[in-house]
């Protein structure tokens, strides 16, 4: 399968992107997702995509492919292509229209004259057509009307309406060429503002993405072997490449320090200002700055392959992703047009056949509930939300692999947590340890064990008992939750793991971290000594304060898990679990109430997979991340109690958005249809009501969450 990205300009709400959407699935293409906020869309297909073919069926639908090679200056010359610019165009044209309302005398008697009306209104009325209605149009052949399908059929009503009164001569009552001019060039407007609303919902994002974009020291040899730095884009760079970082400078992609040390502000990750030192073979991320200090370093990933720009993938596919709640507003939105066009034409019939309103005003009237109606307004109330809590979210280190997550926080009764680099450090030091045998052989024979294992125990035991002559097994296997065996040339097994290593004799002997076995006897044991996170009392002090319930659930020794569980005051303990256990107990947990685990390991994550939501550390485990649902960035769980605010606050805005929506629109149609509303001021609500929701959703930027 191969998965194709592109760029749609001219998509206002999720109406517009449902028709995206539904177009490429009738072409066969799976996985497709299409954000109205960015106008990202992607999808995968078996074959390579005939993109031209898919663009030019995008275009029919009323929306353009973005040409990403073609240079700014080239989308700048083409003539009205934006919102802005058809405002400023129709506005002259509409103001001096406008006039003729006023109380001016004779300095505007000429504007009585419907030629000279139409004359002023012709410019504006083409403008709008052509965007209005072959949008609307192209919208109808493909059996989802949109939005502007309400305003040109209001516009082009007023239109002709008052043609065949200029025509005809049947008086100024017959002429509202001012009304269509409004109409467009307010909604014109309305468009461009809520265009300039909605991008400010992507600014934490774009800042990842500006970040992208930087100047690199390129080292290179000349025949003569001598070292030479040359400046080049980024976007150049590959694996392998060697770059030389200054203080102050952005490092450029993802590298490796062969030389140097430095300090480096990760903030544009993590969101963690605090600057780390970093020093010989550690890695950099491109996209963090140095603060101070000169390294040489060595390409590891660039362009699409960084940390960084996973982030931003990342972000924009759960941006384009819809929870539950959307779902219903998309179905509202489906049959909203059609809907609005059937109490329009009811709204005529009413006022002209029951009560007797002239055919003008009751045309003023059905053309009002048209304009007024904003479907947008329902679509845009989930995306902009989720756009701007994403979006802050991943400027704060907090990364939602899935727009779900958001919502699922909100109900979240109870956290359950990983003991060993997760509520600890998992930075172990080796506190002491016996053995029956010569101490050189013992630590030879648990070195070379422990060198297969990925456990954090195994890694410290590995690191401070280093040696370069390890024991070649003949056969080794690591038992998760337990420990790991081998057996060498000779025949002999050798066993190292936790207590459950002991057998049913030794019951009273669990009182050690490892344990080491020849041949089914005990040659020794090791303890180890873990530090406790120091924001983690923090954490779980702020988690009760919010009456959620703290669990510990660990595979290590219970009176060990006991006495972090009483320093931290976490409620209650499941002690010696196996990875099994975890995921059986996980989803009992989950069973009576929604539940989140916070692990980092690999025998976390059926667990984490289990759990209402998952989430985990960025230093966790390749398969722990990708089990998750959140990532902790900055090493840590101080980020927690923020991610559960900024979901639970982002759930909040969308239910707020979703009822500004609904209630605008169940007032202010019958208002529309009883003239209380003239349709300039119809189109004039209409923009109002799409800059309200974008407003209220940037409100979650500076809003206090945690």
């Amino acid at each position: 399968m191969q998965t194709t990205e592109l760029k749609v300009e001219g998509m206002s709400c999720s109406n517009c992107a449902l028709s995206v959407s539904n177009y490429l699935k009738k072409e066969g293409l799976h996985d497709v997702q299409v954000n109205p906020i960015t106008g990202a869309v992607s999808f995968t297909s078996e074959a390579d995509s005939p993109i031209i073919k898919l663009s030019a069926g995008i275009k029919k639908l009323g929306y353009n492919v973005v040409d990403e090679t073609a240079g700014d200056a080239q989308k700048k010359l083409t003539l009205l292509s934006n919102n802005k610019q058809r405002f400023l165009f129709t506005l002259p044209f509409t103001l001096v229209l406008m006039l003729h309302m006023l109380p001016m005398g004779t300095y505007t008697h000429w504007l009585m004259n419907p030629w000279i009306q139409i004359v002023l209104c012709l410019p504006v009325f083409i403008t709008g057509m052509y965007f209005f209605g072959r949008s609307a149009v192209k919208s109808i052949l493909h059996g989802m009307p949109n939005m502007n399908v309400l305003i040109a059929v209001g516009a082009l009503a007023s239109f002709v309406y008052s043609l065949i009164g200029a025509a005809l001569q049947l008086g100024e009552q017959y002429l509202f060429f001012e009304t269509t001019a409004s109409i467009i060039t307010l909604v014109f407007f309305g468009n461009y503002l809520e265009e300039a609303s909605i991008q400010s919902t992507q600014k934490a994002v774009q800042s990842l993405t500006n970040s992208q974009k930087v100047m690199a020291n390129m080292i290179a040899f000349d025949d003569e072997h001598k070292e030479q730095v040359f400046p080049v884009e980024n976007i150049y760079l590959k694996t392998g490449d060697l770059v030389l970082i200054k203080n102050g400078e952005q490092v450029p992609a993802d590298c490796k320090i062969l030389w140097g040390d430095c300090t480096v502000n990760e903030a544009i990750i993590t969101g963690e200002s605090l600057p780390l030192p970093k020093t010989k073979k550690d890695f950099l991320i491109g996209g963090s700055v140095i603060e101070d200090g000169l390294v040489k370093a060595q390409v590891t990933a660039s362009g699409k392959d960084t940390v960084l720009s996973g982030i931003v993938k990342m972000v924009e596919q759960a941006q384009a992703e819809k929870p539950p709640m959307q779902k219903l507003a998309d179905k509202i939105s489906a049959i909203f047009v059609p809907t609005v066009l059937v109490l329009s034409a009811l709204t005529f019939l009413v006022n002209f056949f029951a009560f007797n309103i002239s055919s003008g005003d009751s045309l003023m009237r059905a053309i009002a509930v048209l304009v007024i109606s904003c479907p947008c307004a329902m679509g845009l109330a989930t995306p902009a939300a989720i756009a701007v809590g994403l979006g802050r979210a991943a400027k704060l280190g907090i990364l939602f692999k899935n727009a779900s997550a958001l919502e699922s926080f909100k109900k979240i009764q109870q956290v359950v947590f990983d003991k060993t680099g997760t509520l600890t450090t998992g930075k172990f030091t080796i506190t002491d340890f016996t053995s029956s045998i010569n101490e050189a052989e013992f630590k030879r024979i648990v070195f070379s064990l422990e060198k297969f294992s990925n456990h954090p125990i195994a890694k410290t035991i590995v690191t401070e008992w280093k040696m370069n002559q390890p024991i070649s097994w003949k056969s080794i296997e690591e038992i998760k939750g337990i420990g790991i065996k081998a057996t060498d040339a000779g025949g002999n097994n050798f066993e190292a793991g936790s207590f459950k290593l002991l057998k049913e004799n030794q019951v009273t002997l669990q009182q050690h971290n490892i344990y080491v076995f020849k041949n089914g006897s005990e040659i020794g044991w090791i303890d180890v000594q873990d530090e406790i996170r120091h924001e983690a009392k923090e954490v779980i002090a702020s988690l009760h304060k919010k009456n959620i319930k703290t669990i510990l659930l660990s595979g290590d020794l219970k009176h060990k898990c006991d006495v972090i569980a009483a320093t931290l005051g976490i409620d209650e303990v499941y002690a010696e679990q196996t990875p099994t256990q975890k995921m059986e107990k996980i989803a009992a947990l989950n069973n009576a109430v929604p539940t989140a685990m916070v692990g980092d390991g690999i025998n976390d994550a059926p667990a984490l997979a289990k759990a209402t939501l998952g989430i985990s550390l960025s230093d966790a485990s390749h398969i722990a991340m990708q089990s998750s649902d959140v990532i902790l960035m900055n090493s840590g769980i101080k980020n927690l109690p923020l991610a559960l605010g900024l979901g639970k606050h982002t759930y909040l805005t969308i239910k707020q958005n979703l009822f500004w929506a609904f209630i605008y629109n169940i007032v202010a149609l019958p208002i529309a249809a009883f003239g209380l509303l003239t349709p300039t001021l119809a189109a004039l609500a209409m923009g109002f009501s799409d800059i309200v929701l974008a407003v209220n959703s940037v409100r979650l930027f500076v809003k206090k969450v945690d």
